[in-house]
């Protein structure tokens, strides 16, 4: 997992500098203007060992309706991301629609036919120091619509 988090952190590090031409490291101040290379940004990041212990997925509390229209997260991701648009009843159940799985680069045409995936799951935020968060921080974090995404089953 640590090396798929450290490619996805590559890769992300790789869109800013090409955008911007320079990458900020980690240590630097909100205000503070520093300009650095990408090598030396990732090596700046922090490495530290991680830790399950105590992980469970319950203490994220997930799939919650954060804005009380009726739709949970869930439901919110698979609106916000449908490739043509679901039917919703009153319930915010939904029908119909079609979605693109970027994993692995397939269209499902039915929702129950879907997962909704944290970018950065649920226990590799645990292990790289989710356990610490208070039980609002690891909601809001699982309930993120920044963060999910759906996928084939």
């Amino acid at each position: 997992m640590r090396l798929h988090i450290r490619s996805t952190v590559l890769m992300l590090a790789a869109t800013i500098a090409a955008l911007t031409g320079t990458v900020a490291p980690a240590s630097a101040a909100p205000s503070q203007a520093v300009t650095t290379t990408l090598r030396e940004a990732i090596d700046a990041l922090p490495m530290a060992a991680e830790d399950r212990t105590g992980y469970e997925r319950t203490a994220f509390k997930h799939w919650v309706d954060a804005d009380a229209d009726g739709c949970n997260t869930r439901a919110e991701v698979l609106l916000a991301e449908a490739i043509e648009p679901p039917t919703v009843n009153g319930r915010c159940i939904i029908s119909g629609g079609i979605w693109h799985s970027y994993y692995d680069n397939t269209d499902v045409e039915t929702a129950r036919g879907l997962d909704i995936d944290h970018m950065v799951p649920l226990a590799e935020a645990w292990d790289s120091g989710a356990s610490n968060w208070s039980a609002q921080e690891r909601q809001d974090y699982a309930n993120d619509l920044g963060d999910t995404s759906p996928s084939s089953r």
